[in-house]
């Protein structure tokens, strides 16, 4: 029986400054993160156990220890709901505390959107007048550069890595249909290919260019071999997705994880046929580039299929596990999301503008077009596209949107802004988060699986967090009430 899909998002935000001709992006990102974290900035990041070359096809280069970003004094800091918020390339980076269902990852993939609004906002209180920073949940800077939105999920150890391969490629290829954020333009030197192509699809499919490897900002594959399970590395593997855009729809984001996590499980019970595809980098790129949902990609058994006929049939594999293997609320939820966005897509992809980025933002978009006789290669469209993923809920047009009640929404506002300080209670985030909260003073490090006390003994205490599913507020909650600091906490837990 597959293993629950413990899951969570790493999103690299975008970062410019308007009007600042000496803009430092990754300055001003360590200010950004700092300013916001206080006096949480003393609790550093643990490496130790981190092994990002660690290969799932069974190799691990031999390389001396690459520069970590503290080595360069930036930010990098644990918050009390649990989650890493950090510089990475260049970027804001918050990747969520770990969730146990698609719509709790959602709620904490939002709260990420808040806690980069929050920290926007203090720090314009620092900067000198006239100088401002700007942040948006994307994907390109319009400029040939791509930044992620990674996908983390729960797997089975004992699962074969290459059948992951042959059966996840297909839907990756062909889950953008709904999962995509819409772009302008096309980027990555295919613009020759589509001279005429003003909208596509999603914002990352250009910039894949392998099938499988190791590479996250190079030759980005399909499927991310990454190795490095932040948990029992006997028992599990952390699935490390690169692939997919950064919704500012919580429609399609929960379709997003919670499609992926039900696949996967079919994966991992061998419930699915082999759907693999003839040529899969290049229809990655035409599924993006084809807003008719016409166009048919190759099968390696020969038969041409949409990719919208493709999501159907993982669906109706889907709906049949389901039915006789893992029947929850949960599950039925996804599925009828789900068929519902195919249904639509199928009768008018134009008819889901309420549900999918893409068509939100296409919509809008063609609403300035015929208001003000904008080409499509006018750059003030572009900034309108760029101002769809604007942070700022005052300023930004996914929010504007929203606040008409064009955008369907399926977390309270309340819940979201729970989530920007408290950590999932479900899983092991609740631990970590709490102990952040409770005893600040007393951690020194920490990281996805260990929390490093210093009770003020002769040694330091690393406290192992190697499932997911423990330290939830049911196992640990009352030990933590129970305690009155640190070494107490400590010592209960030895004993």
């Amino acid at each position: 029986m597959a293993i629950p899909k413990v899951m969570g998002t790493e999103t690299e935000y975008g970062i410019s400054g308007p009007g600042s001709p000496e803009f430092n992006p990754v300055l001003s990102s360590s200010m950004l993160i700092n300013t916001y974290a206080g006096s949480l900035r003393k609790i550093r990041w643990d490496y130790e156990q981190e092994s990002p070359l660690r290969d799932a096809r069974g190799f691990e280069p031999v390389q001396e220890r690459e520069p970590m970003e503290e080595d360069f004094g930036l930010a990098n800091v644990i918050l009390p709901n649990g989650a890493r918020y950090y510089v990475d390339h260049a970027h804001p980076e918050y990747s969520t505390p770990e969730c146990s269902s698609p719509r709790g990852l959602v709620v904490h993939d939002k709260a990420g959107e808040r806690i980069l609004e929050a920290s926007l906002r203090l720090l314009a209180e620092m900067l000198p007048p006239g100088e401002r920073v700007a942040i948006y949940k994307n994907n390109s800077d319009g400029k040939g550069n791509s930044y992620g939105t990674h996908e983390n999920y729960l797997m089975d150890r004992a699962t074969p890595f290459a059948r992951i391969v042959r059966d996840l490629t297909p839907f990756f290829v062909t889950r953008q249909i709904f999962t995509g954020a819409g772009k302008v333009g096309v980027e990555n030197g295919h613009d020759k290919e589509n001279p005429g192509l003003r909208y596509q699809i999603s914002q990352r499919s250009d910039f894949f260019e392998a099938e499988v490897g190791l590479e996250t900002t190079l030759k980005r594959p399909i499927i991310n071999t990454r190795d490095e399970p932040h948990a029992d590395p006997e028992r599990y593997r952390r699935l490390h997705v690169i692939i997919g855009d950064a919704n500012m729809s919580e429609v399609a984001t929960f379709l997003k994880l919670g499609t992926t996590a039900l696949i996967l499980k079919l994966i991992e019970d061998e419930a699915l046929p082999d759907l693999s595809l003839a040529h899969p980098v290049e229809a990655l790129h035409r599924a993006s580039w084809d807003l008719s949902l016409q166009d048919t990609v190759e099968l390696s058994d020969g038969r041409a299929v949409t990719p919208l006929e493709l999501q159907w049939e993982y669906l109706d594999l889907a709906k049949t596990y389901v039915k006789e293997q893992d029947d929850t609320p949960s599950n039925t939820d996804v599925l009828q999301r789900w068929e519902g966005v195919l249904a639509g897509l199928e009768e008018d992809p134009m008819s889901l503008h309420r549900e999918l980025d893409w068509v939100a933002k296409y919509r809008l978009l063609e609403a300035y077009r015929g208001r003000d006789g904008l080409d499509w290669d006018d750059p003030k469209l572009a900034l309108i596209a760029l101002q769809y993923h604007d942070v700022r809920r005052d300023r930004g047009l996914y929010y504007k949107l929203a606040d008409a009640g064009k955008i369907e929404r399926l977390v309270p506002d309340a819940e979201v802004d729970e989530a920007v300080g408290a950590p999932p209670e479900d899983t092991r985030a609740y631990f970590r988060g709490s102990c952040i909260a409770r005893f600040p003073d007393a951690i020194t490090a920490a990281s996805w699986d260990s929390i490093i006390f210093d009770t003020g003994r002769d040694a330091l205490q690393r406290v192992p967090m190697r499932e997911p599913l423990r330290g939830t507020k049911e196992t640990v909650g009352g030990l933590l009430d129970a305690v009155p600091d640190a070494a107490a906490l400590v010592d209960a837990l030895q004993a």
